[in-house]
């Protein structure tokens, strides 16, 4: 059976502007949910932030697949869940190639892609658990398209945003992202005049609290 749901609105161009602007990694240092976790980019470096259209493929059919990218808009993110299989590739050259077409932002794969070096020559940013030439095949048995699925480890609702950057691919509800994007800033922009002081001689543990922690909780062994 095959279930296919509108997909969700575009994320605003302010939020791919706001993100783009700051790194994944600074979220890492505030929460711990909402990260895809054990996927790598296939170049680095890679930046991406668009609307999540999601895909849920069973074991060897990824009809839905070449459906979902036919519809991509600019801006989207082409999100698959594999259900568990991380040896098969459901997105190869050819797709790659469409997606790019359609002008989708880039791929987010809980599995690996082939055509390794076709996706490169495509510019298209994917993040994936790497790269295989054991394939998928067109089945016509199952698939659904824009509903929830899992992807390293997080949950992507359709129409999140899903901002990706070197350091990993965080996943946002569209009416936090701004938010979040503000307070990373903020966060960034206090480490330039750290940078300062640290060439002038001030101490990185001091700054940050590991000095103190260290001392606090020190035993010394003698010697």
């Amino acid at each position: 059976m095959f279930v296919y749901q509108p997909a969700a609105d575009p994320i605003e161009p302010e939020i791919v502007k706001a993100l783009s602007e700051v790194c994944t990694s600074t979220l890492g240092h505030l929460r711990d949910y909402g990260f895809a976790k054990g996927l790598q980019p296939l170049t680095r470096p890679t930046r991406f932030v668009g609307a999540a259209v999601t895909v849920r493929i069973p074991f060897m059919d990824s009809t839905a697949v070449h459906v979902a990218v036919d519809d991509l808009r600019p801006g989207d993110v082409i999100v698959v869940e594999h259900c568990g299989d991380r040896s098969r590739s459901c997105f190869g050259g050819m797709v790659a190639y469409t997606a790019k077409t359609r002008g989708a932002a880039g791929g987010l794969f809980d599995g690996p892609v082939n055509d390794y070096d076709e996706i490169i020559a495509a510019e298209f940013p994917v993040y994936s658990r790497g790269i295989s030439s054991h394939t998928t095949r067109q089945l016509g048995i199952e698939g659904a398209i824009n509903v929830p699925v899992t992807v390293g480890g997080a949950i992507v609702q359709p129409g999140d945003v899903i901002w990706a950057d070197s350091d990993g691919v965080a996943i946002l509800a569209p009416d936090e992202a701004l938010g979040i994007a503000s307070v990373l800033r903020e966060k960034e922009e206090a480490e330039i005049p750290l940078r300062k002081a640290i060439d002038e001689g001030k101490r990185l543990s001091d700054w940050s609290g590991a000095a103190a922690a260290f001392r606090a909780g020190f035993v010394s062994t003698g010697g």
